[in-house]
């Protein structure tokens, strides 16, 4: 016969209607960022390619809607599925409140890649020039890939918040610098692959 405490606990558990756990909480990262810029803004830059691309990456695309495009592009001269977020999609969208969108992991991870990952992104006023953005990313898998794809994350989505706390007190990001980069690796991959062997 279970121990009386066991027995109290799980009535009390299904009186109050919380079910018994096993496991540990869902692994997620949570970061946030308070932003000088207006909600409308703040939404902005999530919401519409010149946005993206003055802080996230050189190139998006954008759709807006339940089912959407959000697509973000950090290497726009890579064949297509190799740009970056190539085929991710708006999952939700609460106006000036939250969206929500999947995610893959980087190339380099191609385990992880080829699943989704997911992420929420709220909007708060905090007076009306300041807005705190929140990132909350989630869906993670277990395993060695999935712990580096996590690690990855945490200091990306760092980045990305800093970045656009910049794009609103010094203006836009300056890609010229990346993409030169860009360029310069593709040409370099491009003749090792035209060499002779």
């Amino acid at each position: 016969m279970p121990h009386r405490p066991v027995v109290a606990w799980c009535l009390a558990a299904f009186t109050l209607g919380v079910a018994p756990t096993s496991g540990a909480a869902e692994r997620a990262i949570d970061q946030q960022a308070v932003v000088s810029a207006t909600l409308d803004q703040a939404w902005d830059a999530w919401t519409t390619r010149e946005g993206l691309i003055s802080f996230f990456a050189p190139d998006a695309k954008v759709e807006p809607r339940v089912g959407g495009a959000f697509q973000i592009y950090f290497d726009p001269l890579a064949a297509p599925g190799s740009k970056g977020a190539d085929d991710m999609r708006f999952l939700a969208l609460q106006p000036k409140k939250m969206l929500s969108f999947d995610w893959n992991a980087p190339p380099s991870l191609p385990e992880a890649r080829a699943q989704r990952t997911f992420v929420i992104v709220r909007f708060e006023p905090v007076s009306p020039r300041q807005t705190r953005v929140s990132i909350h990313h989630t869906g993670w898998g277990d395993g060695s890939e999935w712990d580096k794809a996590y690690a990855y994350f945490d200091k990306a989505w760092a980045g990305v918040l800093a970045n656009l706390q910049k794009r609103f007190d010094h203006g836009a990001q300056d890609w010229s610098e990346w993409l030169a980069r860009l360029k310069a690796m593709h040409e370099a991959d491009a003749a090792k692959v035209a060499a002779p062997k």
